[in-house]
């Protein structure tokens, strides 16, 4: 690489250094934090059965993306650095800029002699904020090795029709190609762009090759881009499924509407590649309003685009038809019949008439010409788009701006050779006018430069990148910005969220499953169930909607209602869902919250039941333990003891350190007097694994006290509730163990707290008034008793109380 190259390479890593400390956004999750592929415990030969989302390809919900390389790749940085992020991002940056250098050393092949055009096009394809998306994406990794592989099979290409048809650049070739379709499918063009640099090429070299080993080269280029082609379609099999609100377009009944659109596509994607002033992270749904009528005004702007694009193909194909690489650049005449006065004085009259020399040596013409740099230009910037433009297939996508990367290589050529052209116009009409096309262009690199840094910005984290579409793509974005407030905490803005993509869009599943959950969490069941029951409307088959639904009706005390929506969650048909893993989670979470409900209602052998066909339907991604676990406590409480013993060993086998199997086994064991210390050997170890858990110490607590060691089960009590002091009942816990271990002004403080977070309940007043009694302070405890029978009226222990204080201040 020269220093152009290394200057270019080194620009674009430090645009994009401040993605180093970004974290993991969008599509970065599915593909890497959820994604098996990238365990050390699963094969790496899963890499080529499944899709890039870690989905077997041969199931109908899989999204059909056949990246092994790139995955593999994911696979080596999770094996490195597990799953910081800066080690992916550090990837990423430095295939960007390697790209960027190799741009630089294809626009010295494409644009020889033209350094003005070369650096321009190296520094724009360095700059460029279109390519935010793949390098602050980690995702977006998968269009960086494409670009860069394609570039290394076009110039190992270029060096092997210049070389005298070496082998060994032909091998690089075809192994770069097949490396750069692995890692995506847009890789499949390295080798049409092969076969358009020899046809732009024109004749056979000068070094002593033939036609004969031209050929060759073709074949081995044709025969090796077919069965890529075959190979690839082979490996997909059938087309995704993708839904509606992805490409809403594809799914319109007009052909009109579907045509006059999708031709317009292109043009916008043009136009970012020209003007990045806007740009998004997700363009799905109707953020590009479909053109419904010939009179649109936006019809002209495609029309531009493939007018522009047929007449600069046309002109290239005459030039390359005319001969235009056999021209004398000396008197640009023909090889035959050229100006040879001309051209003998260029060399002092010596040789043959009819013949061109140059001044020094026999002319060497060049590799290629203006029309077919034009040519191959066009041809980088059209063939790896075409697989996305929805021009020959539907995709499940509007826009994307990733798919942009390697497209934007030929754009970035064609802007470096006309600038370069207004350059040599401007010099001519004087120094100040060449100067200032310089000034300009260095302007809007660093306008270009300026906004690259700004939108990496937003790639910084979700909320950023989902404000920054607001505008766009509102509805997305605010359904995702939603999500990402909801997990901060910062409930309000969520919900406002929410609300405002439903506006946009009533009709999304998601974001009515997403309310639901931020309402059942401020306890509002009835708002929560109605927006479980519309995102079920919306999409039935959202398993996770049914489970959340059933949780809800159940609280709301309607348990028949639950049980039913319980069941049919878990009865649903995953078959063709895009992320069949989590279905099949929910579905068995269905089953085991239908047991959980059976359990609260006494009825333990429909629970039972419920969590063997829990056990039956168990995926093998799917942590068994919890399900053992539940058995086992089932079993207790049906007085199966030997059997509920042996699933919890069974739940402590398959995760050692499953600290709810401990709590479970330890209650066990202290049913039999003779293993009471083997049970608190595991009370023990459980606040040994969980110290911060406060239900640890809820149950030991609970176990010391059955043990009538009062005063320690008053501290393991104390620190539960400490650990969670908006717990209802912890509180309570904790306050009754202190009066039972004689601490009653710390027990009185913890009464009054319990009644402050359910001042509602009357049992909150009738233990506070019972603390304030046995502390003496009748006159409060009057007032607690009073308000706790306001509460509940006749309730008898108030009563009786209420009647002891009396007779006593009588």
């Amino acid at each position: 690489m020269d220093i152009l190259g290394v200057a270019c390479a080194v620009v674009a890593a430090a645009l994009y250094y401040n993605t180093l400390h970004a974290g993991f956004v969008y599509d970065d999750r599915r593909a890497i934090l959820t994604n098996p592929d990238l365990l050390p415990t699963s094969p790496w030969s899963r890499l080529l059965e499944d899709d890039f989302w870690g989905t077997p390809l041969r199931e109908r919900g899989s999204h059909g993306s056949y990246r092994p390389l790139c995955v593999a790749t994911f696979r080596l940085n999770h094996l490195l650095g597990g799953l910081d992020p800066r080690g992916y991002h550090l990837v990423n940056v430095a295939l960007h800029a390697a790209c960027a250098g190799l741009v630089v050393r294809a626009a010295r092949k494409i644009l020889p002699g033209q350094n003005l055009a070369q650096a321009i096009a190296g520094l724009l394809f360095a700059v460029h904020p279109i390519h935010s998306e793949a390098v602050a994406g980690i995702v977006g990794r998968a269009d960086l090795l494409a670009c860069l592989l394609t570039l290394i099979a076009f110039l190992a290409y270029a060096a092997h029709s210049a070389e005298s048809r070496s082998p060994i650049p032909l091998a690089v070739t075809l192994v770069s190609s097949i490396l750069a379709t692995l890692a995506k499918e847009t890789g499949i063009s390295s080798l049409a762009l092969c076969l358009l640099w020899e046809v732009c090429r024109g004749e056979p070299d000068r070094k002593g090759t033939s036609g004969w080993t031209r050929r060759r080269s073709v074949s081995v280029l044709s025969g090796g881009l077919l069965l890529l082609v075959l190979g690839r379609l082979k490996v997909g099999g059938a087309p995704p499924e993708f839904a509606s609100a992805d490409n809403p377009i594809a799914r319109h009944p007009s052909r009109l509407v579907r045509g006059l659109t999708f031709l317009y596509l292109p043009a916008v994607s043009a136009r970012m590649l020209l003007c990045p002033s806007t740009l998004s992270f997700d363009w799905s749904m109707d953020a590009v309003p479909r053109i419904t009528s010939l009179r649109d005004p936006r019809n002209l702007e495609s029309a531009c685009l493939y007018a522009a694009l047929a007449g600069a193909g046309l002109w290239a194909a005459r030039g390359l038809r005319g001969g235009s690489s056999s021209r004398c650049p000396v008197c640009s005449g023909r090889r035959t019949g050229c100006h040879t006065d001309r051209c003998r004085a260029a060399n002092n009259n010596n040789g043959p008439i009819g013949v061109c020399y140059c001044p020094k040596k026999p002319i060497s013409f060049p590799s290629t010409t203006f029309p077919a740099a034009v040519a191959t230009s066009i041809g980088f910037l059209a063939l790896p788009f075409l697989p996305a433009s929805n021009l020959l297939f539907y995709v499940g996508f509007v826009i994307a701006e990733r798919v942009l990367y390697l497209p934007s290589v030929g754009s970035c050529l064609l802007i470096g050779a006309a600038v370069a052209g207004a350059y040599r116009v401007a010099r001519r009409i004087s120094r100040a006018w060449g100067r200032a096309v310089l000034l300009i262009t260095a302007l809007l690199l660093a306008i270009m430069s300026a906004k690259t840094l700004r939108r990496n910005l937003d790639w910084y984290d979700e909320e950023s990148l989902y404000r920054s579409a607001l505008h766009v793509n509102p509805p997305k974005a605010y359904g995702n910005l939603g999500s990402v407030l909801s997990a901060q905490g910062r409930v309000s803005e969520a919900e406002e969220a929410f609300v405002q993509a439903l506006r946009h869009r009533p009709n999304m599943a998601d974001v009515h499953y997403n309310l639901g959950i931020l309402q059942q969490g401020r306890r509002n069941y009835e708002e929560a169930i109605l927006s479980y029951q519309r995102a079920i409307h919306f999409r039935p088959s959202l398993a996770q909607a049914y489970v959340n639904l059933g949780a809800a009706l159940a609280s709301s005390g309607r348990g028949s209602e639950a049980a039913a929506v319980l069941r049919a969650g878990a009865s649903l048909d995953g078959s063709g869902l895009k992320d069949r893993r989590a279905h099949e989670a929910a579905r068995v979470q269905a089953l085991l919250q239908l047991g959980a409900l059976y359990a609260d209602q006494g009825r333990l052998q429909r629970a039972l039941s419920a969590y063997r066909e829990a056990l039956g339907a168990l995926p093998e991604h799917y942590p068994p333990q919890s399900v053992y676990n539940l058995l086992g406590e089932t079993l207790s409480r049906l007085q199966q003891y030997a059997e509920a013993e042996r699933w919890f060993q069974a739940s402590l086998a398959s995760q050692p350190d499953h600290v709810p199997a401990h709590i479970t086994y330890g209650k066990l064991l202290a049913r039999n007097s003779s293993r009471v210390l083997e049970a608190e050997r595991w009370f023990l170890r459980a606040r040994r694994l969980a110290p911060q858990d406060p239900s640890v110490h809820h149950h030991y607590g609970a176990f010391l006290a059955s043990q009538g060691r009062l005063a320690e089960a008053a501290e393991e009590q104390l620190r539960a509730a400490e650990l969670s002091k908006m717990d209802y009942e912890l509180s309570m816990a904790a306050a009754s163990a202190l009066r039972q271990a004689e601490r009653c002004e710390e027990a009185e403080s913890w009464y009054r707290h319990a009644a402050s977070l359910r001042p509602h309940e009357a049992r909150s007043h009738t233990n506070l008034g019972a603390i304030l009694h046995l502390n003496g302070k009748y006159k409060q405890a009057a007032a607690a008793y009073r308000e706790a029978l306001r509460l509940q009226p006749g309730d008898a222990t108030t009563l009786t109380n209420l009647h002891k204080l009396a007779a006593l201040l009588a």
